[in-house]
């Protein structure tokens, strides 16, 4: 029983900015993010074929548990702050606009949604696949063009990643291997390490000054884990250069709390689904108004077609 999950928001991203704006409904507003969607979801189950499918949704893109460990998480994509939240993601308004028809349309079809508040998409995607591993419900497939799930790669529990570098319908297909191959590092949880050490500018995580990926990966290598190379630093390792020991020191209240940011949690309380492949529209008559108002007969005919209803 294959289980597919969708990181919802980056692939709408994705299709945003890669499908011409100039598809618009009759309305004239751009549905450019929901038809690109939809046919990228076609396109999965056609050549994947998953029994279940999950679109993982974002119901806090900066998540306070995470802004409270490092307050420069994510600082950059704010908009706008308001008071009592961690602030409103910048986001085009043609793009906006669109959320909430994409929303009404996996209800519409049948696909589950799952999102939980305070937590970001790829909680909902750590928490299904460590449950997806320990019930051996696997294989897993997770979607999306956040290079921090590789984290969950996993070749021996058959978890791995479609990174669609070059575009939906040509992935690079994440394993072991090509972790191996593309950052030297061995392992899921050894990317997660690496992604620790490195920093991510784009998440406003600063990283160890002066440690990049190759360095990270050469240092994984040698002392096994995080942790291990923490304790070579605090023990005065020989293997370590001194400049090395003294990033690492300088940069110890980062590397104390910075797990808490780059790893995903596995462990969200989510609430009741349905994940199988849905054999009939959950609600024909939303779908068939749906498809009217906002010109989507053809991308809604490909996700019936892939989906087997007559």
């Amino acid at each position: 029983m294959s289980l597919m999950l969708l990181d919802s928001a980056s692939l709408y991203f994705r299709a945003f900015f890669g499908v011409p704006d100039s598809l618009r409904a009759p309305d004239g507003m751009p549905v450019n993010a929901v038809r690109g969607l939809l046919d990228t979801i076609a396109w999965l189950v056609t050549t994947h074929g998953p029994d279940r499918m999950v679109a993982c949704w974002d119901d806090d893109w900066r998540p306070a548990f995470r802004v409270e460990a490092i307050p420069s998480y994510k600082a950059h994509r704010v908009a706008q702050e308001v008071p009592g939240t961690t602030g409103i993601e910048e986001v085009p308004e043609t793009l906006l606009a669109q959320v909430p028809v994409i929303v009404d349309l996996l209800a519409a079809l049948g696909i589950a949604r799952v999102g939980v508040p305070g937590y970001e998409a790829d909680d909902v995607i750590g928490t299904l696949t460590t449950r997806a591993v320990e019930q051996d419900a696997g294989p897993v497939d997770i979607v999306t063009g956040d290079r921090d799930l590789f984290q969950l790669v996993d070749d021996a529990a058959g978890v791995r990643v479609l990174y669609p570098a070059r575009g939906i319908r040509d992935p690079d297909v994440v394993n072991e291997e090509r972790l191996a191959e593309k950052y030297g590092v061995a392992s899921g949880q050894a990317y997660a390490d690496m992604a620790t050490l490195r920093g991510d500018p784009s998440d406003g995580l600063p990283g160890v000054p002066g440690i990049g990926e190759k360095t990270a990966a050469k240092l994984l290598a040698q002392y096994g884990t995080l942790a291990g190379i923490l304790a070579a630093r605090d023990a005065g390792d020989k293997g370590l250069t001194s400049t090395l020991r003294h990033r690492l020191l300088e940069s110890d209240a980062y590397l104390q709390v910075a797990p808490i940011v780059v790893q995903v949690a596995r462990d969200v309380p989510l609430p009741a689904f349905d994940p199988t492949i849905p054999t009939a529209p959950a609600d024909p008559d939303a779908l068939e108004a749906l498809t009217a108002q906002w010109g989507l007969k053809s991308s809604v005919e490909r996700v019936r077609t892939a989906f087997g209803w007559a």
